[in-house]
C-alpha cells in the first residue's frame, strides 16, 4: 500500500474508533443511567443531549466519515488491489449502512419523536419505556458497525 492509502486507513480507522467510543458509552452506561432516573428527568436529559449533539465535534466527525469513507472506497477501487482494496470497500459499506443508515432511519426518528413530547407528559412517559429499549438496541448496531469499520481499516494497514 502506498503512503496515501496507509495514512487514509489510519485516519479513517482512528475517526471511526472515536465514533464507536461515543456510541459505546451510550450503550454501556449513559442510557442505563438515564433509564434509572425519574422518567421526566431522563426524558428531559435525553432531549437536551440530542439538541446539544447537533453542535458537536462528534456530529461533524460522524457526518464527515460518510463522504470520506465513500470517497476513499472509490480511491481504493481505482488504485489498489487485493485484500487492502476489499477491506477498504467493506469498511465504507459497513459504516454507511450500519452507522449512518441506522442513525438516519432508526435513532434519529426516535429522537425526533421524543423531542416533540413534553418531557413531563403521560405520552412521553409511555414512549420513554419503548424508546430506551429500542434506541439502545439500534445504538448497539451503530457501536458494532463503527468498531468494525475501524477494525477493517486497521486490517487494511496490516496487509
Amino acid at each position: 500500500m502506498n503512503g496515501w492509502a496507509l495514512y487514509g486507513c489510519l485516519a479513517l480507522g482512528f475517526a471511526s474508533a472515536l465514533v464507536a467510543g461515543v456510541f459505546q458509552s451510550f450503550s454501556d452506561f449513559v442510557m442505563a443511567g438515564l433509564a434509572r432516573t425519574r422518567t421526566a428527568g431522563g426524558i428531559e436529559s435525553m432531549q437536551q443531549l440530542n439538541r446539544t449533539v447537533m453542535r458537536s465535534v462528534f456530529l461533524a466527525t460522524f457526518l464527515a466519515l460518510v463522504p470520506l469513507t465513500a470517497g476513499f472506497a472509490i480511491y481504493g477501487v481505482t488504485t489498489l488491489d487485493g485484500s487492502p482494496r476489499t477491506l477498504i470497500v467493506a469498511a465504507s459499506a459497513v459504516y454507511v449502512v450500519s452507522v449512518f443508515g441506522v442513525t438516519m432511519f432508526g435513532n434519529v426518528p426516535m429522537n425526533n419523536a421524543l423531542d416533540a413530547l413534553a418531557y413531563d407528559s403521560e405520552a412521553a412517559r409511555d414512549y420513554w419505556q419503548r424508546y430506551t429499549r429500542q434506541w439502545t438496541r439500534w445504538n448497539h448496531v451503530r457501536t458494532l458497525g463503527a468498531a468494525a469499520t475501524s477494525a477493517l481499516y486497521l486490517l487494511a494497514v496490516a496487509q
